[in-house]
């Protein structure tokens, strides 16, 4: 079992989380109600929507990991799963996507296109969430 197919199999039994196909086309989506909140890719890679608040509140923490890619400007960051350790990471945060989507007011009908075929490209002078402070 891969460590997507792993992460995969334990968010599925979250109650407040479906699977189904991903909007962007390819892979599987765990949804709630209102929005995707993580799109699998492959085996070893999860894009996971958040929201701006959550990505400005925990930019510092999210750059100095070295399993996540911020794309700027992107309410999606990019899991990379290359250990049981960051398995456990995208846990923790498909938790505060949960949380930070039910705070929104009013809740996404639908999640902007997520981070799959984009190129990352990072000026050395941008914050690394991608906004402005």
């Amino acid at each position: 079992m891969t460590l997507a197919q792993r992460a995969l199999e334990r968010l599925d039994a979250w109650p407040d989380l479906t699977v189904g196909p991903a909007s962007c086309g390819t892979g599987l989506a765990l949804s709630t109600p209102h929005s995707e909140i993580v799109h699998f890719h492959g085996d070893r890679e999860a894009d996971l929507h958040l929201t701006t608040g959550a990505i400005r509140r925990f930019s510092g923490d999210l750059a100095e990991s070295t399993a996540i890619r911020i794309l700027p400007g992107s309410r999606w960051v990019t899991v990379r799963l290359d250990c049981d350790t960051d398995v456990d990471l995208l846990l923790s945060l498909v938790s505060v996507a949960l949380h930070a989507h039910q705070a929104a007011q009013p809740p996404a009908s639908h999640a902007p296109a997520c981070n799959l075929h984009r190129v990352m490209l990072l000026p050395r002078d941008l914050d690394p969430s991608g906004f402005s402070h």
